[in-house]
């Protein structure tokens, strides 16, 4: 699978609407075909900063999302409620789900 990870700062004016701008995205990306999952967090250390957890089943499916006219519209959405240029981690990890943590149990 691709997975992404994308930290977001997004100006103070818009730090509580964040998913508000964002939800009609949100809502096209989770319908996509190869989509495996699309999850937003705030952070408990700065409200102005989201970070998005995504994954795709495979390279066709990421360049499809990339490709849609809601990516086109999302990324222009953002564009006037973020701070700063996004920072992005992009790697293809084995595997189609998450996996369970070998170090913790519960009791």
């Amino acid at each position: 699978m691709i997975f992404i990870a994308v930290r977001f700062t997004v100006r103070p004016e818009h730090a509580d609407n964040w998913l508000t701008i964002v939800d009609d995205f949100t809502r096209a990306t989770r319908a996509e075909p190869g989509n495996l999952f699309y999850d937003w967090s705030r952070s408990v250390d700065d409200p102005q900063q989201y970070t998005l957890l995504e994954a795709f089943a495979d390279d066709a499916a990421g360049t499809a999302h990339v490709d849609s006219e809601h990516f086109r519209a999302g990324m222009e959405a953002m564009a006037g409620a973020i701070a700063v240029t996004p920072d992005i981690i992009n790697v293809q990890v084995p595997g189609q789900t998450w996996n369970k943590m070998a170090e913790l149990q519960p009791k």
